[in-house]
């Protein structure tokens, strides 16, 4: 197979996530894409299992050919992470997660759903059917100012607003359809000396209307939630992170989470036992070799943080009748 995407930061993955036991260990790779992470801890501990969860069903058989060669020990499922964590039905618990975000060469290069603003092919960005709204019916619905929001959050682009305007006067003379389109209209209503620094002035707001349509910012918090739950104690998270807004998410997450004392602030003593149930491993975010970096330029941004589980979390019900 012709595989389109390197995955990021392998040897930092494998030497924090791996397994205690080289039997009966199982990983969920939260974020399969085409399989390479999930790949590498195959192939390097005989005695792990992988389930292995992505929205998008393409890149799924994708995934599902490369892993072919081991058999049983691997299990595909379509799902958005967060729910799937938040149904998780195994006997089995995992022991080690993985969430590698953003999304795969492969969108960018050969998804035909307008992720890539280099492209002319339709401005979609769903990463599974089951996403509500496409980029295109954002773009032509929403007024100007929740575009310029949407830029501005998700994107966190300075000329969220004057992108918005001309966006609202495109619209009124002809629909925008593509992604090539939307960038052209960026573009031209780009600042002389933005179109010509180390981004193209499309980048942030094609990330923005990405997060948007497939909620990616809503879904993260809640699948760290459902993975902590459903992890086996001394079971290990590693959370890759490519941006700004995802890696403050993971890591206010991961610090609260770790806290000796979970009691609500209301209450005037500690009654939740105040010992920690997890334990941040990475105090700072680990980021890819030099090496990495020169040979994957999309690696750079990357950086990885990692939790393990002491003990089971004590629900905030029981603090409150404690």
């Amino acid at each position: 197979m012709d595989v389109l995407h390197t995955s990021v930061m392998g040897d930092e993955v494998l030497r924090y996530l791996a397994p205690e036991n080289e039997q009966g260990e199982l990983l969920i790779d939260a974020t399969l894409g085409e399989g390479g992470h999930s790949e590498l801890f195959l192939k390097h501990h005989p005695g792990l299992s992988v389930i292995g969860l992505d929205a998008d069903g393409v890149i799924l058989e994708r995934a599902r050919e490369r892993l072919a060669p081991f058999g049983g020990r691997v299990k595909l499922e379509q799902a958005w992470f967060d729910e799937y964590l938040a149904n998780y039905s195994e006997d089995e618990r995992p022991t080690r997660a993985l969430f590698d975000l953003g999304i795969s060469i492969f969108h960018y290069r050969a998804s035909g759903r307008g992720f890539s603003f280099s492209v002319d092919e339709p401005l979609d960005m769903r990463l599974s059917p089951s996403a509500e709204v496409s980029a295109a019916e954002f773009i032509a619905e929403a007024p100007e100012a929740r575009l310029a929001e949407v830029f501005f959050l998700y994107g966190e682009e300075r000329f969220s607003r004057r992108f918005a305007r001309a966006i609202v006067a495109r619209r009124v003379e002809r629909p925008i359809f593509t992604a090539k389109d939307l960038a052209d209209i960026i573009w031209g209503a780009s600042p002389a000396q933005y179109r010509h620094g180390r981004l193209h002035p499309a980048t942030r707001s094609f990330q923005a209307l990405r997060i948007l349509v497939n909620s990616e910012l809503e879904r993260l918090p809640r699948a760290l939630q459902h993975a902590c739950r459903v992890l086996a104690i001394g079971g290990r998270i590693g959370v890759i992170s490519f941006h700004s807004l995802e890696d403050r998410i993971v890591k206010h997450f991961f610090r609260e989470i770790s806290k000796a004392c979970i009691c609500p602030p209301e209450l005037p003593i500690c009654k939740c036992g105040g010992t920690a149930r997890f334990e941040v491993l990475t105090k700072k975010p680990v980021y890819p070799s030099d090496q990495e970096s020169r040979d994957n330029p999309p690696s750079r941004s990357a950086r990885l943080r990692v939790i393990r589980k002491l003990a089971e979390p004590v629900g905030q019900a029981e603090v409150a009748s404690a």
